[in-house]
């Protein structure tokens, strides 16, 4: 009895401790950039006044675009962005980027996985565009599965309605 309930506090005790490792999935902002180097942050971003930093192209570039309802057209602000992405992609070629789409609440799920991959592949044919190599940059979409904001209203839906572009480095190849 004695041996059974030492072995089950050994099995709760790992149990929980895998449980508190926030990397275990993966970064919520979904990050994999500058990950274990010496130095930067737990986040994995880097420094964010490193030009050639995750946390740089986060912050300072902009890693994300917005659009409209039922739109997968690029806005103005959304072609800045994308082409001070182009810039920094093709400044810090070590670097690969997965291009996530993302919807709002409304709609079914399928409907808002297509529109997802409609709005990544807009992104991702602009930063191609401007010279961005192929092999550098993929798609994905999440459609209103990964909201930022929960709430059914306009200022919450707006915020859902964008493609990101995450990081990763050493992938190239």
């Amino acid at each position: 009895m004695n041996r059974s309930l030492f072995a089950g506090l050994i099995v709760t005790a790992m149990a929980l401790g895998a449980c508190t490792n926030p990397g275990f999935l993966g970064d919520d902002d979904g990050f994999a950039a500058n990950s274990g180097t010496g130095g930067a942050p737990a986040t994995g971003l880097g420094d964010a006044s490193d030009p050639t930093s995750a946390a740089f192209f986060q912050q300072s570039v902009g890693d994300r675009v917005f659009f409209e309802v039922d739109q997968s057209t690029l806005t103005a602000d959304g072609r800045f962005t994308l082409d001070g992405q182009a810039g920094w992609l093709m400044a810090n070629p070590d670097y690969t980027a997965v291009i996530e789409g993302h919807a709002d609440e409304q709609g079914t799920r399928e409907y808002n996985l297509a529109l997802g991959a409609r709005r990544a592949d807009a992104a991702r044919a602009y930063l191609l565009s401007k010279g961005v190599p192929a092999g550098r940059l993929q798609t994905v979409s999440y459609g209103k599965e990964r909201p930022i904001e929960v709430c059914s209203d306009e200022n919450c839906y707006s915020k859902n309605r964008r493609a990101v572009t995450v990081l990763a480095i050493g992938l190239t190849g």
